[in-house]
């Protein structure tokens, strides 16, 4: 099939108009009443954000948490193309933020790949994508927050003040020892275009040996790498996928409406997308989930107006499946067996990470499986509660999809093997998605005192879930 190609202008690439914006003066007013709103909820009710969307695939038990309303907390207050920072409130999403930052010819260092994932989201959970072979998760390239933290204050967190400790330890706290309301975070610069290449390699060795390699020079085949990821279609289908800043193009293909990017790494050697395209490349069809849905049959997408096709709407029909299962009970009827959600991303060294997809395939079986190296930015810092090892490169490993239960097996009992072989292998767990881990494992896993010490100094009456009730026993 051939791919769609828009004729692109030479040396420039169009910008959308800029994204939400905020001001000063309406966040204090915001950071008044949400100050006054956590005062009035009684201390023995629990605390949770009011908010419309999600993109967490924990299913919270029923409770009775009270609601704080971040409806103010959505837009840039400023970029600077100078000192090449945005200040943000921390519900902006990313697609909010982009099309704030392009117009400067700038975008943040790291850029998850749906476009509704907000900033503060990104930073008090974890975030990954192709730039983060050089430029770590998108807590590194934060430079303040302020933090509503659980016993009712708003501290400004800085690597050098008093709240250093807070500053440290957010990152993968998920919500339980405070809420970012506001980031100054790093930008870089940008060309029109991403110049992509993608490889095959028949074999899981050669091809983590192959990003190892890419990752630690900086280049393939001569040529510079701004950006790497890749994509598992079977043992021997894998496909890695460097890209390059270009400031023009022979043309720019289109993966918003008839065409789908995850087939186009199979199909083609190189390609051309403008920065937006490349940026939002997995959106659109939500890496490649979009197809249980049936979007991704041409008869059924060309009905779909583009709008729709973006991973925001899934998500609602993903959120209505949970509500009433229409699906689950057709299976019932059909005699098929129970499915266990295996949803996750993991972070294994890349020295193992072929032997993490020989057992994935083999006990697992999901694929596509989509890879991403990582290493930390800056080695002389630890990042309490999602400590890396700065002399190891990982490499994210992305699985997202149902897999039927075998006999005897219950709930969880994939998601649990993979707990395992990433502990063993000296990985570890996004904690987005949920976590069948028993306490001790957990807070072994997680530094489960340095969370103590944090929870004291900033909710120590316990008003926010504290990290396993929220992320394991899913309250």
């Amino acid at each position: 099939m051939a791919i769609s190609r828009t004729a692109a202008p030479q040396g420039s690439a169009a910008l959308d108009a800029p994204g939400q914006s905020a001001d000063n003066a309406g966040y204090a007013a915001t950071k008044t009443r949400l100050l006054g709103e956590l005062a009035a909820i009684p201390s023995t009710q629990p605390v949770r954000l009011a908010k419309r969307t999600s993109n967490l695939f924990r299913q919270r038990q029923p409770g009775a948490a009270a609601g704080l309303d971040v409806s103010g907390l959505a837009g840039v207050l400023a970029v600077d193309p100078v000192a090449r920072t945005a200040d943000v409130l921390g519900m902006t999403t990313y697609e909010q933020l982009v099309d704030a930052t392009l117009p400067h010819g700038l975008m943040p260092l790291v850029v998850p790949q749906l476009k509704t994932i907000t900033l503060g989201g990104a930073v008090t959970g974890l975030g990954i994508e192709s730039s983060s072979f050089r430029n770590g998760l998108p807590h590194e390239s934060v430079v303040e927050m302020d933090i509503l933290t659980g016993d009712g204050r708003i501290v400004t967190a800085r690597p050098d003040n008093d709240h250093r400790d807070l500053f440290y330890g957010f990152p993968n706290s998920y919500g339980t020892l405070g809420y970012a309301l506001r980031l100054t975070i790093e930008l870089e610069p940008v060309a029109p275009y991403v110049h992509l290449r993608h490889v095959r390699h028949r074999d899981a060795t050669a091809a983590f040996a192959h990003l190892a390699a890419i990752c630690a020079g900086g280049e393939h085949a001569g040529a510079r790498v701004d950006f790497v990821d890749g994509t598992v279609f079977a043992p021997d289908d894998i496909r890695i996928t460097v890209g390059q800043w270009a400031p023009t193009a022979p043309y720019h293909s289109d993966y918003t409406g008839m065409e789908i990017y995850y087939r186009s790494v199979q199909r083609r050697r190189e390609d051309y997308l403008t920065v937006r395209d490349y940026l939002w490349r997995w959106d659109t069809d939500w890496f490649w989930c979009s197809g249980a849905f049936g979007v991704q049959r041409s008869s059924v997408r060309r009905l779909v107006p583009k709008r729709y096709l973006r991973s925001d709407v899934y998500w609602k029909l993903v959120a209505f499946e949970r509500r009433h299962g229409p699906m689950r009970r057709i299976d019932e009827l059909r005699g098929r067996p129970e499915r266990e959600l295996v949803i996750q991303d993991v972070e294994v060294p890349i020295e193992r990470a072929a032997e993490f997809l020989d057992f994935f395939d083999r006990d697992v079986g999901i694929r596509p499986v989509w890879i991403c190296p990582l290493r930390q930015r800056d080695p002389a810092v630890t990042w309490d509660l999602y400590a890396l090892d700065p002399s190891i490169r990982y490499v994210n490993v992305g699985f997202w999809a149902s897999v039927p239960l075998r006999p005897g097996q219950s709930d969880g009992a994939h998601n649990r093997a993979i707990e395992q072989k990433v502990a063993e292998l000296g990985g570890r767990k996004s904690l987005y998605s949920t976590a069948y881990y028993p306490p001790e494992e957990f807070w072994a896993t997680y530094n489960g005192p340095a969370y103590q010490r944090f929870k004291t100094a900033y909710d120590g009456s316990g008003r926010l879930l504290d990290l396993y009730a929220k992320c394991v026993e899913r309250r």
